[in-house]
């Protein structure tokens, strides 16, 4: 059987006595620094998260913004071409009114040339028509 003595006395204190000392040299720090890295942990989860959030809102703004450029880019481009298309018929309406202008001229000037033609051809004729008979004939007329 087992008798207790005063050594059970001694274990028991010795055994407290590097509790405590473990305790306060080993077991302490370690929790400590446990708890300052679970501490850092959450911290760094929270601010994953934030920035997790802050990339979401900034990407939708992102592509907000480059859905309103684009459609102000298509209503820019809708105006620049109405305009160049309005331009164009004004160019148009310019050019063909000169060149209607140009052919009115070149048909008085033709018409012109062609009344001095006539009237000399018809001189001519007369002349030509006049020794045609002489010849025809045999005498002057």
């Amino acid at each position: 059987m087992i008798m207790p003595d005063y050594t059970l006395f001694i274990q028991i204190a010795n055994f407290l006595l590097l509790m405590v000392l473990l305790n306060a040299i080993l077991y302490r720090p370690i929790r400590r620094i446990l708890k300052n890295r679970r501490e850092e942990m959450d911290g760094f989860h929270n601010k994953i998260q934030d920035f997790e959030g802050k990339f979401a809102s900034y990407t939708k703004k992102i592509q907000e913004g480059t859905a309103e450029a684009r459609k102000e880019g298509l209503k820019e481009k809708e105006s620049l071409k109405k305009n160049g298309q309005e331009e164009e018929k004004q160019m148009l309406q310019e050019a063909s009114s000169k060149v209607s202008g140009k052919i009115g001229d070149a048909r008085k000037e033709m018409e012109e040339k062609l009344k001095g033609v006539r009237l000399s051809l018809e001189k001519e004729m007369a002349l030509f028509s006049k020794e045609l008979a002489e010849k025809v004939l045999g005498r002057s007329l």
